[in-house]
């Protein structure tokens, strides 16, 4: 079996998709057979009569692989909870169908990307949580944080709820970092790193692109040239 990462993040609009598929991008062209997973996705447009995760198509697009219902388990329309998405659309979130997807991804790569909606706390299914689909899986995890004021409370909380339930945080990266940061940007990398129980493993620029795609691949680019990308691929379990 693959080994792989759950790449969560502190809030939503965080860039969980961007980083997970700079990382997609940047082990591809290390020569690792990389796999790629969006097990929920709530907003999805509607695309030629279907519904289509445009996170799930950015994913793949970084790990070089076709979009299928195996990446893509579950569509859903309404840009909420998914648990109140699935409930609308008369629909049941099962974690047995994400695992058996998953098992299946694993077994054809040799790490797997899966990308979570939202936070640890997100719900999905009735009372399960994102935190318990990372459980089920599992695998370790990357949390991905922004960088402006609360943020270091947001970090720290992911981390000890993580902690709690018995969820191996392997790191933390704070993404969209300002070129000019202000006080709160300045100091709240230092912070996060000596307080949340879990290594700083990068704090990735702010790239503006005009697409997502241009950005991952902005990102992937950056990455690459930096010394201490080879200590993150190395503690998410990819060196």
């Amino acid at each position: 079996m693959a080994d792989g990462i759950f790449i969560t993040g502190t809030d939503t609009g965080v860039g969980k998709t961007v980083v997970s598929t700079a990382l997609a991008i940047l082990l591809r062209q290390r020569g690792v057979k990389v796999g790629v997973m969006k097990p929920v996705t709530s907003g999805c447009i509607e695309r030629g009569g279907r519904l289509v995760s445009e996170d799930a198509e950015l994913l793949a697009a970084g790990a070089g692989i076709p979009v299928s219902d195996e990446i893509a388990p579950y569509l859903l329309r309404e840009p909420v909870a998914p648990s109140a998405a699935a409930e609308k659309e008369g629909m049941r979130i099962e974690f047995s169908r994400i695992l058996a997807a998953y098992h299946s991804l694993a077994e054809r790569y040799d790490f797997i990307i899966v990308e979570g909606a939202g936070g640890l706390m997100v719900p999905l299914a009735g009372g399960l949580l994102v935190a318990d689909l990372v459980k089920l899986l599992a695998l370790p995890l990357l949390v991905v944080a922004r960088p402006g004021l609360g943020t270091v409370n947001h970090t720290l909380l992911t981390c000890f709820a993580a902690r709690q339930l018995d969820l191996q945080v392997r790191g933390v990266v704070v993404n969209g970092f300002p070129e000019n940061p202000g006080l709160a940007e300045a100091t709240a990398p230092h912070m996060i790193d000596s307080l949340s129980g879990a290594p700083l493993l990068g704090r990735f620029p702010q790239v503006t692109n005009d697409s997502p795609r241009e950005a991952a691949e902005g990102l992937a680019l950056w990455l690459s040239g930096q010394p201490a990308t080879r200590i993150l691929l190395r503690e998410i379990g990819c060196d």
